[in-house]
């Protein structure tokens, strides 16, 4: 199975910015679709943005214009460069694989707000 590790969370401002990094094992990663999700406390979890293999991206309409979803399949590794953050953004960010044969979840980081 495939593994995938975040990181770059870590307490912000509003109007900060962040980037998050979600590196994954094997060789299946320039095939995959990747995805980051968020699950805000007391809230479910949702799609923040996707990019496929291919390099098309669709984004939750709460974030558009202030994220960026990337990828470098030589690095194995996914980007969410998250800008303008607001409170509402507050959640432990999900990078997320999905192939046609299965998908794999990371561990998620905590974006905390500082108040």
């Amino acid at each position: 199975q495939v593994q995938l590790v975040e990181s770059g969370g870590g307490l912000v401002q509003a109007g900060g910015s962040l980037r998050l990094s979600c590196v994954a094992s094997g060789s299946i990663f320039s095939i995959a679709t990747m995805g980051w999700y968020r699950q805000a406390p007391g809230k479910q979890r949702e799609l923040v943005a996707v990019i496929t293999s291919g390099g098309s991206t669709n984004y939750a309409d709460s974030v558009k214009g202030r994220f960026t979803i990337s990828r470098d399949n030589a690095k194995n590794t996914a980007y969410l460069e998250m800008t303008s953050l607001k409170p509402a953004d507050t959640a432990v960010y999900y990078c997320h694989l999905g192939v046609a044969f299965g998908t794999s979840w990371g561990q998620g980081t905590q974006v905390p707000f500082s108040s």
